[in-house]
């Protein structure tokens, strides 16, 4: 039986690119690709795939939250993040949030494959520069200073950021106007947040967002 993957990443030359590399290899098979967020976790939730790879910045739900959404399905799914960052927050995030790799963009040629092979094999893979990050990571104060938000209060944040309205957002989510907004609210009080120019910089800042989607 072949190892079923999923690739998730808005770029499609990027996104190719991982696909072509999994495919060279015997007994693989990519059995979806998805460009956004949301996209990857109704994908994951109709296929099944052995494994899930997301891209970390991707438009309507980002890499983390979609790794979140995806393992309350199904916690026993595998996901390896792949990103350009290896900031120290993102990688507690990506902890966090329960995914079983993280690979580098710069690093997938000769880690990429070594790192679907480890979660394969029921085991985790995290690429060697983060090590030091990881060691740390199990420190009990070590996630102390990091703001919590919910889940709802992610998605809220990172849809603001790409510049919907608090009405748009309700749509897209599902829910009512005034529900929005109190999420917005809540996520803003907790970042001590005052304005959308400060909701953009802090999503960028924390890769939830990328700095190209702003761009004319």
């Amino acid at each position: 039986m072949s190892l079923r993957i999923l690739v998730a990443d808005d770029h499609p030359v990027v996104r190719q690119g991982i696909c072509s590399l999994l495919k060279a290899h015997p007994g693989w098979e990519v059995c979806g690709e998805a460009s956004e967020g949301r996209q990857a976790v109704q994908m994951a939730k109709d296929l099944s795939p052995d494994i899930v790879i997301l891209d970390i910045a991707m438009p309507t739900l980002n890499g983390l939250d979609a790794t979140r959404q995806i393992l309350s399905e199904n916690a026993d799914q595998k996901v390896l993040i792949l990103t350009m960052s290896d900031s120290e927050q993102l990688i507690r995030e990506v902890l966090g949030a329960g995914a079983r790799g993280f690979v580098l963009k710069s690093d997938a040629a000769k880690d990429l494959v070594a790192a679907v092979q480890a979660l394969e094999r029921h085991r985790t893979f995290f690429t060697s520069r983060v090590q030091d990050i990881l060691d740390s990571y199990f420190a009990p104060s070590s996630l102390a200073t990091l703001p919590t938000l919910t889940s709802r209060e992610r998605e809220v944040l990172q849809l603001i950021a790409e510049g919907k309205t608090t009405k748009e957002v309700a749509v897209i989510l599902g829910c009512s106007v005034k529900t929005a907004e109190t999420h917005r609210s809540n996520f803003m009080r907790k970042l001590h947040l005052h304005s959308v120019s400060e909701v953009v910089l802090y999503a960028i800042r924390n890769q939830i967002v990328r700095v190209d989607q702003f761009a004319t």
